[in-house]
């Protein structure tokens, strides 16, 4: 397993991951680096670029690890458009799961890749913002710099 820190307007970030993929993104960046690997090298690259507004859309290949409801969720959420908001109610309802907001929003909060899994981008009934993992001042914060209002 590789980590490695990187600065960005929200805070640091500690990226983990293996050779082959980002397996994880956690606020805060805990007690600094260690030994990188080219996966995560390519991951700060492209969350230095989605934080200047250059980058869109995500390349660096991804493992998260969960159930298999939990996968399909953050799958579900990676078709959200950049700068789009959308409800866990619509979530569920793409996943052929009308009823399964609040399954939407306890895999939502399990997301361990988040900013490149753009769990930000799922806000509650009525446009209210609800939850976020690195709080609330984040998930706004992520939403600006998106456009989304």
């Amino acid at each position: 397993m590789y980590r490695r820190v990187v600065q960005s307007p929200i805070g640091p970030l500690a990226l983990t991951g293996t050779e082959q993929a980002l397996t994880g993104i956690a606020f805060g960046g805990g007690d600094g680096g260690g030994d990188s690997a080219p996966v995560l090298e390519q991951a700060a690259r492209e969350l230095e670029e989605y934080f200047a507004g250059i980058r869109r859309t995500f390349r660096v290949p991804l493992a998260p690890e969960g159930t298999d409801f939990q996968k399909r969720v953050w799958e579900a959420l990676r078709e959200i458009p950049y700068g789009t908001a959308v409800s866990y109610g619509t979530v569920a309802a793409r996943l052929g799961k009308p009823g399964a907001a609040v399954a939407v929003g306890q895999a939502n909060s399990k997301n361990p890749i988040p900013v490149i899994i753009p769990c930000h981008r799922v806000i509650g009934a009525g446009g209210k913002l609800v939850g976020y993992t690195g709080g609330l001042w984040i998930k706004k914060a992520l939403l600006s710099i998106e456009g989304c209002q």
